[in-house]
């Protein structure tokens, strides 16, 4: 049994308790994915405070849910897909309120791992960071959501393809076209100089879900 085959065994069956009415069960797998999907709503948003409260509101509605879930797909691509929804209904809210701030907690939450209060050391994260960001934000809303659950969350093709509701190909197109459109913004030529993301920050971000380790390479 593959590691993910054993991460669907292992939900499927906290997913089966909790409907019998073990509540210890739903509060396991909480603690599962709560971490991913405040990533994922974070990134979508770029708000912490709307990326709780999403949190928040997919688990309690998922809870409310339970008994009509059906098993037919796994539970984290159930509650990945309720919170892809809601990221983009809250962030298309926010910008037509005119709501859209100009600082990024994720560019901070980088910074403030990694630099240990070092000044120097602050400002050349927060360039190298600040325009991996940009990259990712420009792309068109979808093709960011395709990649964000790709590359950020770890999810196969086929997986994203149920939450997005498109065909595997689409995904892989769209990777494709991604990876491409990235590595020409963060092009060493386009810069004032090449810089690296260290190995401390490296980590400390793809723990969050934050980084994006092998973009320009194929996903196999």
């Amino acid at each position: 049994m593959t590691h993910a085959e054993r991460e669907a065994a292992t939900a499927s069956a906290l997913v089966d308790a909790a409907r019998a009415g073990d509540p210890r069960a739903f509060e396991a797998l909480v603690l599962r994915y709560r971490k991913r999907i405040f990533a994922l709503a974070l990134h979508m948003t770029r708000s912490a405070s709307e990326a709780d409260d999403i949190r928040q509101d997919v688990f309690l509605k998922a809870y409310r849910a339970l008994p009509q879930f059906e098993g037919r797909s796994q539970f984290f691509t159930w509650v990945y897909r309720m919170t892809v929804n809601r990221s983009l209904n809250a962030r298309r809210d926010r910008i037509r309120r005119g709501e859209e701030g100009i600082d990024d907690p994720r560019l901070e939450l980088a910074v403030a791992v990694d630099a240990r209060h070092n000044p120097g050391r602050v400002a050349e994260l927060r360039q190298t960071y600040a325009r991996l960001l940009r990259a990712l934000d420009s792309l068109p809303i979808e093709m960011r959501t395709t990649v964000i659950l790709v590359s950020l969350q770890g999810m196969s093709y086929g997986e994203v393809a149920v939450i997005q509701k498109l065909t595997e190909g689409t995904i892989a197109w769209r990777m494709h076209e991604a990876r491409r459109r990235l590595q020409q913004a963060m092009a060493p030529e386009k810069l004032q100089r090449k810089r690296e993301l260290s190995a401390d920050l490296a980590r400390v971000l793809t723990e969050h879900g934050l980084f994006i380790p092998s973009l320009s390479k194929s996903r196999a």
